[in-house]
């Protein structure tokens, strides 16, 4: 889809694209809401600062469409689809290292609530797992920091995805 086709839309189906990036359905009525855009490197400046001013009611709604690290999203949606590629270091893990995936995404939800979430793109299952048990050192404040510019990360590679860039 070019920005100019995405410009041209009824509200209600841009921000049903959006949702593949990010399932905020705020950060979606953001975004669409700031159409027109000149090209996709207004639309992901914008979208980087909606996530940045989402309160975390919404962050947290993004979360909950993630699924944990070392589990294969079901389905045949598009979402689905993107999440298995962008973990598919996860996928080649090891019995011990899946076994410990397991573990560290328990751990992490107990002590924070949500899904741990990472960019994952490119990273291995090892890698993964050191990054989890690093996170768990955080507080609250700081690991939300932390969630907020992985799911930015996440939303601005699926947006690159979505308008094939």
């Amino acid at each position: 889809m070019s920005p100019a086709e995405f410009n041209a839309l009824p509200a209600p189906d841009a921000e049903r694209e959006l949702l593949t990036c990010n399932a905020s359905s705020a950060w979606a009525r953001a975004v669409a809401a700031g159409r027109p855009y000149a090209g996709i490197g207004e639309l992901r400046e914008v979208a980087a600062g909606a996530v940045a001013a989402l309160p975390w009611p919404d962050v947290q709604q993004a979360l909950d469409a993630h699924p944990r690290i070392g589990e294969r999203a079901a389905g045949a949606t598009r979402e689905a689809a993107w999440s298995r590629r962008e973990q598919s270091g996860a996928a080649s893990a090891d019995e011990q290292t899946a076994a410990e995936l397991v573990e560290a995404n328990r751990a992490y939800e107990d002590r924070f609530g949500h899904v741990f979430l990472i960019f994952a793109s490119g990273k291995t299952a090892e890698e993964m797992l050191a990054a989890a048990r690093r996170r768990l050192a955080n507080d609250e404040a700081a690991e939300r920091d932390v969630v907020r510019r992985e799911l930015t990360a996440i939303t601005l590679l699926r947006l690159d995805r979505l308008f094939g860039t």
